[in-house]
């Protein structure tokens, strides 16, 4: 058994109906990787290349070789001693002594007066540090003219270690294994990487009002979406999922599925049942099974929000520990709050090194009407115009069930939390759509 000091008095300072966003995310930061997670989310595996990609560094990756290995040209051209240019009349003229090709060095060394063709890549020959262009001379049989000044001594190579050198770290830990890192652990010779075991996220949404895709819908009732969001973020932080379905709106089930997910996972993601409707039994759940930091932020759209730690045992602090989200049913309420709150505290807790949002200032092509005292995130429309400055307008409507207007927009456009209404050629700032969702 394992227990904690209590999250509940994190906001002591702070309006509990108007918690900050930047508030909660700091909390939210604080408790990402509490000491009961750690033996958890700290074993590590060792995968090949193919199976590394979107995983997390678990070590340093260390150069085993230099890279390049060897001096080697930077272009196709013509190599030679840069010593020649010294002394050389305002044309240079060189004997071509053989060819060097990558993969085929050119064996043995010119002489004074000599040169050797060379291909991008290949090694340089001993005695040559310098490479001329190929489009910059003039070949006449086995001999090149080319001006002194066309080229300086030393130019166009590529020393060995230029890149990395032996002993120096290639990836951090903590980075998030991309496409191009595979490339250069490939180049390193490197087959297989230490990576953190992956997160597992338990997510489930709450209502007796929501029906799974295929169901028939009854008056009343509509298609649960939220589920198919939250599997598509979470799938793409590259997080294990535990899909718990719908729960009904009693306290029997949602009792089940807290405990059952609790049991499963590292963090639980509700959607639906934290508000203050007389059928949201999460609150009640909470006091007995768990802590809850806060239950409302001053967002738009996503205020009832609720963030604590569960427990599996029989009462709050026994047992296994997970973290809690409880995110508000309307479906773009889910995706904002997914975005600003959670995503940075999943990718803690993966053992990555999170990057913040990419924000971007543009100029609003419209009035935005905006209550000062909370932060709004509207989904906005952006281009370029043909300065090259950023323009951004709003889908429209803003509604937190206007899920279409996810669809529609490329960013978000954040208003912050002091910030009033916001007049057509004032600034703002968007977080493009791109590399985020």
């Amino acid at each position: 058994m394992t227990t904690s000091k209590p999250l509940s008095g994190c906001v002591a300072q702070y309006d509990p109906n108007a918690l900050p966003v930047e508030a909660a995310q700091e909390i939210v930061r604080q408790w990402a990787m509490p000491r009961e997670q750690e033996a958890r989310v700290e074993r590590v595996e060792r995968v090949g290349l193919f199976d590394a990609l979107d995983r997390v560094l678990a070590d340093d990756v260390v150069s085993p070789i230099d890279v390049p290995a060897f001096d080697n040209s930077a272009m196709d051209g013509y190599a030679f001693a840069g010593a020649a240019l010294a002394s050389a009349p305002e044309t240079l003229q060189l004997s071509v002594a053989g060819t060097a090709l990558a993969g085929q060095p050119f064996a043995g060394e010119p002489n004074a007066g000599e040169c050797v063709r060379i291909m991008t890549g290949a090694l340089m020959p001993a005695g040559c540090d310098t490479v001329v262009p190929q489009e910059l001379v003039t070949r006449e049989a086995d001999a090149v003219r080319f001006s002194r000044r066309a080229v300086n001594a030393g130019q166009n190579r590529r020393l060995s270690g230029e890149d990395l050198a032996r002993g120096k770290p290639a990836l951090r830990a903590g980075r998030i294994v991309r496409a191009s890192d595979l490339g250069l652990l490939a180049s390193l010779g490197i087959g297989e990487v230490a990576v953190r075991k992956r997160l597992v996220v338990a997510f489930f949404s709450t209502g007796d009002e929501l029906r799974s895709v295929g169901e028939t819908l009854a008056p009343g009732t509509l298609y649960d979406s939220n589920r198919y969001t939250l599997f598509a973020m979470l799938r793409r932080l590259g997080v294990d999922t535990f899909d718990l379905g719908i729960v009904r709106d009693d306290r029997a089930s949602l009792e089940k599925a807290l405990r059952q997910a609790t049991e499963a996972a590292d963090v639980v993601i509700s959607s639906g049942g934290v508000s203050v409707g007389d059928a949201d039994f999460t609150r009640e759940l909470m006091s007995s099974l768990g802590d809850v930091a806060f239950w409302k932020i001053a967002m738009r759209p996503g205020r009832p929000l609720a963030f604590g730690r569960l427990w599996s045992g029989p009462r709050a602090g026994t047992g296994k520990p997970a973290l809690f989200f409880g995110l508000p049913g309307n479906p773009v309420a889910v995706m904002a709050t997914f975005y600003f709150i959670v995503r940075e505290a999943l990718l803690a807790m993966s053992g990555a090194t999170p990057e913040a949002a990419l924000r971007i200032g543009a100029t609003c092509i419209e009035r935005i009407r905006k209550r000062a005292g909370r932060t709004e995130f509207q989904r906005g429309i952006a281009t370029r115009d043909a300065a090259g400055e950023w323009r951004v307008v709003t889908t429209g409507p803003q509604g937190s069930g206007v899920l279409s207007s996810m669809s529609e927009a490329n960013c978000f456009i954040v208003l912050e939390h002091d910030r009033a209404d916001i007049e057509a050629g004032e600034q703002v700032n968007i977080v493009p759509f791109n590399g985020l969702i």
